[in-house]
């Protein structure tokens, strides 16, 4: 058996989860799925091992869109008990939208989990992505468009409201879980909407074996999502930089630059400066990256058209609930005044958010 489809042994799993020996409380997101149900059973025994480690909570979430999902729950319960582990069933109740139930049922399903971390004061949310959910993640952003810290796909721990998630097995094969499981002699329950051509992620997991063989397997895509991941984080700091030198410009004055010293400024920083200072004052949800990077380069013109004999640099502009405005040789961003009306002249129209996310 090669290391690819090895099982997790108990050292590796003492590895996997050390960061977090010391927290009060750990939260696991099990649906029923091998996965989560290999962490389940990995973090028991790491667990056990420990002279006291934190307190293991399974919540198994409930969307209420399957008729075998009750029965799914109850067979995590029990594998649970059997592991010395609590267990919980949240539902999710209410009316189900029409179009867009992934989407929906992942927002319910971290709802919920929010809610039970607070319940049982646990800091951390721990999932069972694996590097094969990092591959597929890193593809259907890309071909959405994203910006680098989209493409930086999922790290290993991300906050959330007032809670971290955890991902430990953010590095391993789905199918070491598999084969962890096979030997443990643990069964588990396979989602048919995991394999629904309705819905994305299925339609690209059913491409990876034609993109593995031509090397662009998860093993290699994840390694991208990593070094795409490093040079944003080196980015933010460039960033966190040129926000110290504007603000120093400016005379301390917050999002309020100095035209000059901001289009001075390399263009994806200045982007990012712009999309963080549209977000402090941001009433309409995250700035969409394409319109930051138009509305970046209509304040680049408006520059441009200053340095001309007889040009103003007047310019007024919306993005989310924010007004940007050009006069004199300083840029302003601030709330936007209430909306008249439900026209959208003089907005900048794209289509990808500004964290470069998905």
């Amino acid at each position: 058996m090669s290391d690819e489809q090895s099982p997790v042994s108990a050292s590796e799993a003492r590895s996997l989860f050390a960061e977090w020996k010391l927290a009060p409380a750990l939260v696991l997101a099990v649906s029923g799925g091998p996965d989560s149900v290999a962490m389940l059973w990995l973090a028991a025994r790491w667990r056990r091992a420990l002279k006291d480690g934190p307190r293991l909570v399974a919540v198994t979430v409930d969307h209420q869109l399957r008729p075998n999902a009750q029965a799914e729950a109850a067979a995590v319960k029990r594998l649970a008990r059997t592991l010395g582990v609590e267990h919980r069933t949240l539902k999710w109740l209410g009316p189900k939208p029409p179009t867009g139930v992934p989407a929906a049922a992942r927002k319910a399903r971290y709802s919920l989990l929010l809610k039970a971390a607070r319940r049982y004061r646990a800091d951390h949310i721990l999932t069972a992505h694996t590097r094969d959910d990092q591959a597929e993640t890193l593809l259907m952003r890309m071909a959405r468009g994203s910006g680098i810290a989209g493409l930086g796909a999922m790290a290993r721990q991300s906050p959330r409201e007032d809670a971290i998630i955890a991902r430990p097995l953010l590095q391993v094969p789905k199918a070491r879980l598999l084969a962890t499981l096979d030997k443990a002699g643990i069964s588990y329950v396979l989602d048919p909407t995991n394999t629904d051509a309705r819905y994305t992620r299925p339609r690209f997991r059913a491409l990876m074996p034609l993109l593995a063989a031509e090397g662009c397997d998860a093993r290699n895509l994840t390694r991208l999502a990593g070094r795409l991941g490093r040079a944003n984080a080196a980015l933010e700091l460039m960033t966190d930089g040129a926000e110290r030198f504007l603000a120093i410009r400016g005379g301390g004055q917050e999002n309020s630059f100095d035209l000059g010293a901001f289009n001075a400024l390399s263009e994806e920083i200045r982007v990012r400066v712009l999309s963080r200072a549209v977000g402090r004052v941001a009433t309409e949800g995250t700035p969409e990256l394409g319109k930051v990077e138009a509305l970046a380069g209509a304040i680049e013109a408006a520059g441009k058209a200053s340095a001309s004999a007889g040009k103003s640099d007047r310019f007024r502009q919306t993005l989310a609930g924010a007004l940007i405005t050009v006069a004199k040789g300083r840029i302003r961003i601030d709330p936007a005044p209430p909306r008249q009306g439900r026209g959208t002249t003089g907005r900048v129209q794209s289509s990808d958010r500004a964290s470069g996310g998905g």
